[in-house]
C-alpha cells in the first residue's frame, strides 16, 4: 500500500461496502438492460398525462407502464403499488440475495427501505370507497400505508429475521437507506442489508408539490433559463449490500440535518456543501478525484440555485454534472436510491477504462445567473473511470451524498 493509499485508509471513517446487486424499475423501463440505453439516449418520450391527481390539472408524471408483479396471497396485507414496486426491483436480483441468505444466514440479514409515500394511493383509493358506499376496502390493509410496511414486507417475503425497518426523510430517504446499510454492516449488527427505496405516484403529494407552487407543466428543466418547477416520477430500486470485496462500492457517505425551512432549502448552499465535503473526506478523495456528479437538480427555482451554489464552493474546477430528473421525474423518496442506482450503471457499464456519462435532459439553455456547470451535452460524455458522486437534498434540510467507485 503507498503511503498515499495508507493516510485515506487511516482518514476513511467507515469501511467502504459492496453495493453487490441491483434491481430498478421507472418510467424507463425494467432492469438494467432497458433503463441504461434510455438513460443514454435522454429518451423523454414515457412522460404522460393524467388528470386524475390533482383537482382541475392536467398533470405531467413519469410513471411505470404495464402490470407489476402481484404480492403473494400470504402476504396480501403489503399488497399495494408501492410494494410492488419494491417487489418488481427485488425480482431482479432474487439469485444473489439467496445465495447471500444461505451463506450468513436469516438472522444476519436485515432490511432498510426508505420511502415518503408508502401505500398513499391504495389509501386513497380505500378512502374514496368509504365515502362512496360507507366501508373501507375488504383489501385495504394499514401496513400497507405504513412507512415500515416495505420493510417489513421485504423481511417477511424472504424470511430473514435481522433489522427491517423504514427511512423517510423526504427526498433523501433513499440515499440515506444505502448510508445505513453500510452502518449497519460496519457495527456489525448483520453481514447483509437488503436496502433501496420506492415511492409510486399518489394524490397526497401531487396536490402538496401544487400547492407549493413547484409543479411544472412541461418536463422538467433543470438548470434552464426556463425552468419551472419539477415533474413528478415513481419507480425502486433495491440494493444488495455487503462486506464482500471487488464490485462497486459505496465509498464515502456525507450526511446534514440544516432545519432551514419546512419546504424550502437554505438559499446558501450550506447543508448541502456540508454533505459533499463530508463524502469527500469520508471516501478520502480529493474533489479533482471525482469523475462525475449527479445533481439533485430538480428544476425548481430555488433548489437548482442552492445546488450550484453549494457545488461551486466545494469543487473549484466541477466534474461534468448531469441531472436525471428529467429523464424519470422527481421520485422523491425514492430518488436518492435511483439516482445511485444509475451511477452503480455507469461503474458497472463502463467500457475500455471509460465511464460513459448520462446527458443532462433540458433544452440547452443554461441559467446565466447560476454558478456554471460543466454539464454532460446531450450527445454524451465518456471520460476515465473514477469514483461519481450523487446529491439527495430534502424537506427539513435532510441532506445526503453518496460516493460510489469501482474496485480496481
Amino acid at each position: 500500500m503507498s503511503a498515499v493509499s495508507a493516510s485515506r485508509s487511516r482518514n476513511r471513517t467507515r469501511e467502504s461496502c459492496s453495493l453487490a446487486a441491483m434491481g430498478i424499475v421507472n418510467a424507463l423501463g425494467r432492469g438494467p438492460e432497458e433503463i441504461w440505453p434510455r438513460l443514454l439516449a435522454t429518451d423523454q418520450t414515457h412522460f404522460r398525462r393524467r388528470d386524475d391527481l390533482v383537482p382541475d390539472r392536467d398533470l405531467l408524471v413519469a410513471e411505470v407502464s404495464g402490470p407489476l408483479p402481484e404480492i403473494p396471497p400470504r402476504l396480501k396485507r403489503y399488497a399495494c403499488r408501492n410494494n410492488a414496486l419494491v417487489l418488481a426491483a427485488l425480482q431482479q436480483i432474487e439469485k444473489p440475495i439467496a445465495d447471500s441468505i444461505e451463506a450468513v444466514g436469516r438472522s444476519r440479514v436485515a432490511v432498510v427501505i426508505g420511502s415518503s409515500t408508502s401505500g398513499v394511493s391504495d389509501a386513497e383509493a380505500a378512502i374514496r370507497q368509504q365515502h362512496a358506499t360507507g366501508a373501507l376496502s375488504e383489501t385495504f390493509y394499514y401496513d400497507q400505508l405504513e412507512f415500515g410496511g416495505a420493510s417489513s414486507f421485504v423481511a417477511d417475503l424472504l424470511r430473514v429475521d435481522g433489522p427491517a425497518y423504514a427511512i423517510s426523510t423526504a427526498c433523501s430517504s433513499g440515499s440515506r437507506a444505502l448510508a445505513t446499510a453500510r452502518s449497519l454492516l460496519a457495527l456489525d449488527v448483520c453481514d447483509a442489508v437488503i436496502a433501496g427505496a420506492s415511492d409510486s405516484l399518489c394524490g397526497l403529494t401531487a396536490n402538496g408539490f401544487s400547492s407549493l407552487q413547484v409543479v411544472s407543466d412541461e418536463i422538467t428543466n433543470p438548470l434552464s433559463v426556463n425552468r419551472k418547477g419539477l415533474t413528478l416520477g415513481e419507480g425502486a430500486a433495491i440494493f444488495l449490500v455487503t462486506r464482500d470485496s471487488g464490485g462497486i462500492r459505496l465509498c464515502g457517505v456525507g450526511e446534514s440535518t440544516e432545519a432551514h425551512h419546512m419546504s424550502a432549502p437554505d438559499p446558501a448552499g450550506h447543508g448541502a456543501e456540508h454533505a459533499m465535503r463530508d463524502a469527500l473526506k469520508d471516501a478520502a478523495l480529493e474533489p479533482a478525484e471525482i469523475a462525475y456528479l449527479n445533481l439533485h437538480g430538480t428544476g425548481t427555482l430555488l433548489n437548482d440555485a442552492m445546488e450550484c451554489a453549494a457545488i461551486d464552493r466545494v469543487f473549484p474546477s466541477p466534474p461534468p454534472c448531469s441531472s436525471t430528473k428529467g429523464l424519470v421525474g422527481h421520485i422523491l423518496g425514492g430518488a436518492g436510491a435511483i439516482e445511485a442506482a444509475f451511477c452503480w450503471l455507469m461503474l458497472a457499464e463502463r467500457v475500455s477504462g471509460g465511464l460513459d456519462l448520462i446527458p443532462h435532459a433540458f433544452d440547452g439553455q443554461p441559467d446565466p445567473a447560476l454558478p456554471r456547470l460543466r454539464l454532460v451535452p446531450s450527445e454524451g460524455l465518456r471520460v476515465p473511470v473514477g469514483p461519481v458522486m450523487t446529491n439527495s437534498f430534502g424537506f427539513g434540510g435532510n441532506n445526503c451524498t453518496l460516493i460510489l467507485g469501482a474496485a480496481e
